[in-house]
């Protein structure tokens, strides 16, 4: 093993570390919320962000909420063999990725022994496979470019024993497992991969559910230090540093964003 080797670091960018001006950001789900409120973030914070998924007047609306910064493109995750394609015609477009947020997914809730085959394997497909197959083609346009940064989302749930989320729970612990996997292989190519682990967040999907369930509000509200759910831009604030040079030196990370809920007693 030879000499420590000091870093070398763009000294210009101490004042502006933060900043992802020039930066290219694509956000899967990112016509509605916490994918939204990442692409929203991003933008504010000077990338020009290109949100995906299927449904194009979802994606449109979301655009012009945004503004000049954001364009869009349909397709769906799901069709594994068309992604490469697809990562084609988007490079062609922009010429470089340097942001990737695998934010799209799905979740079923039911009772594990009533879950089929079939509903198993569609979260997985949509939930982990799809974010393979996009990151690891993203990932080679980066590799080439010697510089990227993937960000994945999770859940507590793959840190929890959460009833009646059986698939949803195996596809995120998944994830994460891949975060850090792929964080050793591709750091030699310039590549940093982190996750963020989204706790309780005010979205329209956790407000039905519990508002509709005082006991289960009190219950995360209990174990929750900061006493309150988290804003969707509060997941949009963290994808901001783990795509900039602040977090420079931070890969393979699974950073919650749950006000202490995980570590609450």
């Amino acid at each position: 093993m030879g000499p420590l080797q000091e870093p070398v670091y763009n000294s210009s960018l101490s004042n502006n570390v933060f900043s992802l001006t020039g930066k290219n950001a694509l956000i899967t789900g990112g016509g509605s919320g916490l994918g939204l409120s990442i692409a929203k973030v991003l933008a504010g914070n000077g990338a020009k962000v290109i949100i995906i998924g299927r449904d194009g007047n979802k994606l449109r609306k979301a655009c012009d909420e945004i503004g000049e910064a954001c364009s869009y493109m349909c397709v769906d995750l799901s069709d594994l063999p068309a992604i490469p394609a697809f990562v084609q015609q988007l490079m062609q477009q922009i010429k470089t990725v340097d942001i990737l947020v695998n934010n799209a997914g799905i979740n079923m809730k039911k009772e594990a022994l009533d879950v089929t085959d079939e509903e198993f394997k569609n979260i997985m497909l949509t939930n982990q496979q799809a974010v393979f197959a996009l990151t690891r083609e993203i990932a080679k346009q980066m590799a080439a470019a010697q510089q990227g940064s993937i960000i994945m989302i999770s859940s507590m749930a793959a840190h929890y024993g959460l009833p009646k989320v059986i698939a949803y729970t195996a596809s995120k612990t998944a994830v994460e497992g891949m975060t850090r996997a792929l964080a050793v292989e591709l750091a030699e190519k310039g590549i940093r991969v982190n996750c963020i682990a989204p706790g309780f967040i005010a979205t329209d999907m956790s407000a039905k559910a519990l508002n509709s369930d005082t006991d289960r509000m009190q219950r995360v509200l209990a174990r929750t230090p900061m006493k309150k759910l988290g804003h969707p831009d509060d997941v949009g604030y963290a994808a901001a540093f783990l795509a900039s040079e602040g977090s420079r030196f931070i890969t393979g990370a699974v950073l919650a964003v749950d006000g202490g809920n995980s570590i609450g007693f």
